[in-house]
């Protein structure tokens, strides 16, 4: 009997690639910026939080603006060679984007960008693969929320129901009248461990936070001087000192672009 085509399976998951078209769009948008503001900065971002580079997004939004997509995107946006720039030695920032890294646009000094930089820097649950910045011991006797992190007076005792998954996580507790209890200290990590996954969860579920955010400015391009200086103090020209000329139209390559998807949170 042939199957019904009344009787179909819409998979509200699937939805349409976009990776041309948010490539492209990511490309226009700074192509756009460029002119438009007297500095790009290079950051790059340790311990990368979606919540966190959003605040320093909304925190900027009044005189700059953040992109944080595909770096080969980035790259061939600001010119990977004199001949394709869009203006003086935008090209020479495209060297420091590699790994997790974007661009600011922005009005603001370098002294003031990084005297902001400078002061951000919260803290967040860490993740596998984190490097433990102390060591976090779980004490004997009744478990505390904070697990003696603070006074117990300021704490309360542990939800029994969390007791099966402390076991399952290798921690050796029991049940006393509703009570977690732990017969013997129990040490979760020790200073520069690298975390698993395991330990990671312990952390969280007592409510320890190890892993600060961190952006850190590379380089930044000067519209004015037609400079590029790099975090270190070293200014950086072309071989023959020349500024070039400016391009306002550059050949996008193949019929995808050549660079790929990318993931714009602007």
């Amino acid at each position: 009997m042939p199957r019904s085509k009344r009787a179909k399976v819409v998979h509200l998951t699937k939805t349409q690639k976009k990776g041309k078209e948010l490539t492209l769009r990511l490309y226009a948008n700074i192509r756009e910026c460029i002119p438009q503001y007297p500095y790009i900065y290079v950051f790059s971002v340790e311990n990368m939080r979606n919540n966190h580079l959003k605040d320093v997004r909304s925190q900027l939004a009044g005189d700059s603006r953040l992109f944080f997509g595909k770096t080969r995107v980035m790259a061939k946006a600001l010119g990977d060679s004199p001949s394709t720039e869009p203006y003086p030695l935008t090209s020479l920032l495209a060297a420091h984007l590699t790994g997790p890294c974007g661009l600011i646009f922005s009005q603001r000094n370098p002294q003031s960008m990084l005297d902001y930089i400078s002061t951000f820097h919260p803290i967040s649950y860490a993740r596998a693969g984190t490097v433990a910045s102390y060591s976090f011991t779980l004490p004997a006797g009744m478990l505390y929320t904070r697990g003696g992190e603070i006074p117990i007076s300021e704490d309360v005792p542990l939800a029994h129901s969390l007791e099966p998954s402390l076991r399952k996580l290798g921690v050796p507790t029991r049940l006393e009248k509703g009570r977690v209890m732990l017969d013997e200290e129990f040490q979760v990590c020790k200073e520069g461990d690298l975390l698993g996954s395991g330990q990671t969860t312990l952390l969280k579920m007592f409510g320890v936070a190890m892993a600060e955010f961190g952006v850190e400015i590379r380089a930044w391009w000067v519209k004015e001087t037609g400079t590029v200086e790099a975090a270190d103090g070293s200014k950086q020209i072309d071989a023959a000192g020349s500024k070039g000329d400016v391009v306002t139209e550059v050949d996008m390559g193949g019929e995808d672009g050549d660079f790929g998807g990318f993931n714009d949170e602007e």
